[in-house]
């Protein structure tokens, strides 16, 4: 085993699925799957099969459908979680089962009401179990960072022992800090006999903002895999951020003296794409991938950079695949260019998706005349999931004024027929809303509506994202459209298909 080398374990697709309201379909989940097999990730966690039929599912599609990366599935230290993990796995080119159970004094007393014997009695048969179905097997024993460090090195001992082939540290509710983390992986990789018949990886949560600084401190006193996801999303505050680990390590390489697998002129493609997905806007000053991580507004900085970037640049724009001439696609442009350049954008369509796309886009060019990557990120994200929609927009009128009652008329296509109605609401965009609850029948609460433009100009593209709450949950939807009110139509009936698709 290469000890420089470091492994890019990415789990968008589970933690990171987690954040609130940002739940994927099985087309999404395997869209982005494709992507990050493009950017070079070593391992893909692709979902938890034994919490929901969709995610048995998508954990299912990548595991046939996506080549290169490992593919992985995690399940508790449960026999029905792992036969369900290993199910799903079945067409994996090279399956793992993540295993763990919880070990810190907390989590035993309060959650499991079990003793330090009996937890480890679980890890150990559940490592087993799993290793009776695939031969990479990875333990994580839950809240580590929390956890005292005479049981932590004692679990792990066992768990390799048990068959283990990587061993995961987490900080699970981002309770460290860099120098007790980068302590505790030298401690670890001292007292543990048999360490070295593992990869160590470590997977670390970000509530104290300490997620990639804790995950590089381990990787400098021997971790071998870093747990990320793109753009940082994750459950509370989110993870350590795939694009900020791997950067660092390629633009220090001189201080961390790692090597990794990772394509970074893929890094920015999939950062938008994740966003565009989940629905999860990047903010602007977001490391590396924020839309001002390689803008310069002061006259010195300007100044400088004109002469050579490197005064006030650490890394060019192009490492990670931002170009500094955006791509242009007009109302000439060809059915085969838009195809070309979406795939160059990770997105792979069939062909009754590219003619909704191809359809959308020349709407578009014909009302924007220059339409841009961010764009098409936003069209495609729109249009893709419409072949299996039950309702979809055929028209709308809305009447709206200042000293008028707000009005909106709604056809709609479900199945093979075409539904209408008309509703009145404080607004135009709550009007177009309850015509459409009235036509699917939905009771459903407005919980988040955001509005932006996805570029500048007055004939910029409107992208729309809402999430519907019903019974608890939340359900994205997105739209796009230079029509901000259309945007907000398309947007709701998504969410709304994906209540009624749900059912």
């Amino acid at each position: 085993m290469d000890q420089n080398r470091v492994y890019i374990f990415d789990t968008t697709l589970r933690d990171g699925e987690q954040s609130p309201g940002a739940s994927l379909d099985i087309h999404e989940k395997v869209t982005i799957a494709h992507q990050l097999a493009k950017l070079g990730v070593d391992v893909i966690e692709a979902g938890f099969p034994v919490s929901s039929q969709v995610q048995f599912k998508a954990v299912q599609n990548i595991a046939e459908q996506v080549k290169g990366p490992s593919i992985a599935a995690l399940a508790r230290c449960i026999d029905v979680d792992i036969e369900q993990a290993a199910r799903a796995l079945e067409k994996a080119e090279k399956p793992r089962i993540h295993t763990f159970v919880a070990t810190s004094k907390i989590h035993l007393d309060k959650k499991f009401k079990k003793s330090e014997d009996e937890i480890l009695d679980m890890a150990i048969k559940g490592v087993k179990k799993a290793k009776g179905y695939v031969a990479d097997v990875e333990f994580s024993p839950e809240d580590s960072a929390r956890t005292g460090k005479a049981f932590l090195f004692k679990i792990v001992q066992a768990a390799i022992e048990a068959g283990a082939t990587v061993i995961n540290i987490p900080d699970t509710v981002g309770y460290t800090n860099p120098e007790e983390f980068a302590e505790l992986i030298k401690e670890l990789r001292q007292s543990v006999s048999n360490i070295d018949n593992a990869i160590l990886s470590v997977h670390c949560h970000n509530d104290l903002g300490l997620a990639v600084a804790n995950t590089l401190a381990a990787i400098k006193n021997g971790a071998q895999q870093a747990e990320v996801t793109i753009n940082g999303v994750g459950e509370r505050a989110g993870n350590a951020a795939l694009e900020e680990v791997v950067m660092t390590l390629v633009t220090r390489q001189g201080y961390y003296g790692k090597t990794l697998s990772i394509n970074a002129e893929e890094i920015m493609n999939t950062s938008r794409m994740v966003s565009h997905l989940m629905g999860i806007p990047v903010q602007p000053n977001k490391a590396i991938v924020g839309g001002n991580a390689f803008a310069h507004e002061s006259g010195i900085h300007q100044d400088a950079v004109i002469k050579d970037a490197s005064t006030y640049e650490i890394m060019s724009p192009s490492d990670i695949g931002l170009e500094s001439n955006k791509i242009v696609l007009g109302r000439h442009s060809g059915r085969h260019g838009l195809k070309t350049r979406l795939a160059e954008l990770g997105f792979v369509l069939i062909k009754e998706e590219l003619d909704h796309v191809y359809d959308r886009f020349l709407q578009v060019a014909d009302k924007k005349k220059e339409v841009y990557e961010e764009d098409l990120l936003a069209l495609v994200s729109d249009e893709t999931e419409k072949t299996e929609n039950k309702y979809q927009l055929v028209y709308f009128h809305i009447l709206s004024g200042n000293q008028t009652a707000p009005t909106a008329a709604i056809k709609l296509r479900y199945e093979d027929k075409i539904i209408q109605d008309a509703a009145v609401g404080d607004g135009p965009i709550d009007a177009a809303c309850k015509a459409i609850d009235k036509l699917t029948g939905s009771d459903v609460k407005l919980a988040e509506y955001n509005l932006r433009g996805v570029t500048s100009g007055k004939d910029a593209l409107g992208e729309v994202v809402v999430r519907l709450e019903k019974n608890g949950k939340k359900y994205l939807g997105r739209g796009a459209s230079t029509d901000v009110i259309e945007a907000s139509i398309r947007a709701y009936l998504s969410a709304v298909n994906r209540i009624h698709t749900e059912k």
